[in-house]
């Protein structure tokens, strides 16, 4: 591609509504992100069906801002970037249906993105040249939904090392401040609550398969490890538990990427996903590699879900920009 190609995207894949008008030179014009959290905070989680009616309200207003912020019209866009999974099957009905629409009435091509692998490539909002990024990339992706270790050795080719058997890693934050009593969204409620903690905690909850020889996950049984000290010590300060559960999850996610990075020996760290907003993961994994290995999170505004990583997944995923581009504008009726 010679020539800067403007397309919009849209994620939906959970509780966030967000579009994107991305260019192929990778920047992101506008990232425009409606968040569902006060519908959700009543019932202390999402309610998929709640969530894919938000989304239907929201979705259209939404595109219609990202489009004013960007400074482009809708006849300016060249093709359309749509999360196709995973996530809430509702959720995801209603950006994928919303994007097969425009691009039906536009003429244009449509593309799906695999939600994970736009986590996977989100710390290069941070970049101002991404391209300069040394393979293989080791990657820990940390979300409510999803705890994955990935080898990246190029935008196109990445193995899986590992990843969680029940639980996601926020999964465990939110439920662990649920047993506290902290109101959804409980990751960032969970991490303030720790950080009022002061001293050595004598509690120290386990962490599932730190142990095991593979590098997958679980985190299952730390919230009931969680639940049943609470139940036995209903006295127990709150601040040292939210502590103590903030250390296990983030000893065992430290220690995985630890033996990942002796095995497979990356020249480059990401840490994305939601999870990887948390302060205390941040400076551990910066103490941790920085020494021994360029290490990167995803810019603010970018740990969560959102359009703009969808629409950058879309660009790496071409893996010859000219003849790949030239094969999706003669598919403008891409089935998702």
């Amino acid at each position: 591609m010679s020539r800067d190609i403007k397309i919009l995207a849209i994620e939906t894949s959970c509780d966030e509504t967000s579009a994107s008008v991305v260019g192929s030179d990778y920047k992101i014009l506008s990232n425009i992100t409606y968040s569902q959290i006060p519908f959700h905070q009543k019932t202390q989680g999402v309610v998929p069906e709640v969530a894919s009616r938000l989304h239907e309200k929201k979705i259209i207003p939404t595109i219609e801002n990202a489009l004013k912020s960007a400074g482009i019209k809708i006849e300016q866009i060249e093709a359309v970037a749509v999360t196709q999974g995973p996530g809430l099957v509702g959720s995801l009905l209603v950006g994928v249906e919303t994007a097969k629409t425009i691009a039906w009435l536009r003429h244009l091509p449509i593309q799906g993105v695999n939600h994970i692998y736009a986590h996977l490539i989100s710390p290069i909002t941070s970049f101002d040249n991404f391209k300069t990024i040394k393979f293989p990339v080791l990657v820990l992706t940390a979300s409510g939904g999803h705890t994955f270790l990935v080898l990246l050795l190029s935008w196109t080719n990445y193995q899986v090392l590992g990843q969680t058997i029940d639980d996601a890693s926020g999964e465990a934050f939110d439920k662990i401040a649920t047993l506290l009593g902290l109101p959804y969204p409980g990751g960032p409620a969970l991490e303030k609550l720790a950080r009022e903690f002061q001293g050595q905690s004598k509690i120290i909850f386990p962490s599932p398969k730190i142990n095991s020889d593979d590098l997958n996950f679980s985190f299952s049984g730390l919230k009931t490890a969680v639940l049943y000290y609470l139940q036995k010590n209903p006295g127990a300060k709150k601040t040292e538990v939210a502590y103590a559960s903030q250390q296990a999850i983030i000893k065992v996610l430290v220690e995985k990427t630890e033996r990942a990075f002796a095995q497979f020996k990356p020249k480059t760290i990401f840490i994305a996903g939601g999870v990887s907003a948390n302060n205390a993961l941040r400076q551990t994994m910066i103490e941790k590699f920085s020494a021994r290995a360029p290490i990167y999170f995803p810019a603010k505004g970018f740990f969560g879900d959102n359009a703009g990583m969808i629409g950058l997944a879309f660009f790496l995923n071409l893996k010859t920009p000219s003849e790949a581009w030239d094969k999706i504008k003669a598919q403008p009726n891409l089935k998702l």
